[in-house]
């Protein structure tokens, strides 16, 4: 009943929750979608990422690795931005967030990259996180990520990766978890 499972349902009710961030932005409110993914290749999702950005969704994506979308493009895609950070940790956590008011927002962990192969030919499955305090610590983290001006690379409208370089303060955001985790074991061991 909760959980987002493939091959069944995962892909249809993504599909579904960008759909309800679609009609939010055509009521003109404010409409927000953000993931975190190895890979974007499933061409549905892909189709339905540039609806919602034609529609003025904004879109936060942090991809690691395949990106088969480009972003930026006016009039198409402008409203969704990618970035891939690789680093010194191979990192497969999947995060899907739906809506732009962080206290009502649908949020889950997923195993499934947004591949054909992950959300149609195998069993996957998302789950939603309800509580308050681990949403909150998952959105922080989302977004800390997209922060990132060290390793991260941002996708162009012309394909291309480049540096990201928008704050003299830099952040690595995965040597920052790095050293966060560590802390939160040292206090445990105390």
């Amino acid at each position: 009943e909760h959980l987002l499972v493939a091959p069944k349902c995962l892909q249809n009710k993504v599909l579904a929750m960008l759909d309800e961030e679609i009609a939010h932005a055509r009521n003109g409110e404010e409409a927000y979608a953000g993931f975190k993914l190895n890979s974007l290749t499933d061409k549905k999702i892909i189709d339905k990422l540039i609806e919602a950005s034609e529609a003025g969704v904004k879109i936060d994506m942090v991809v690691r690795g395949i990106c088969c979308l480009i972003p930026g493009v006016e009039g198409y895609t402008e409203n969704i931005r990618v970035i891939s950070i690789v680093g010194r940790y191979l990192e497969h956590s999947r995060i899907y967030l739906f809506g732009a008011d962080e206290e009502d927002a649908k949020v889950y962990i997923a195993s499934a990259d947004f591949m054909t192969r992950n959300t149609t030919k195998r069993v996957e499955v998302a789950a939603p996180i309800w509580d308050k305090a681990i949403k909150e610590r998952i959105m922080a983290m989302f977004h800390l990520m997209l922060k990132d001006n060290v390793k991260a690379r941002e996708l162009g409208s012309d394909g291309n990766y480049s540096r990201v370089t928008d704050s003299d303060v830099k952040l690595n955001s995965q040597e920052y978890f790095f050293a966060m985790s560590y802390q939160q074991a040292e206090n445990t061991e105390k």
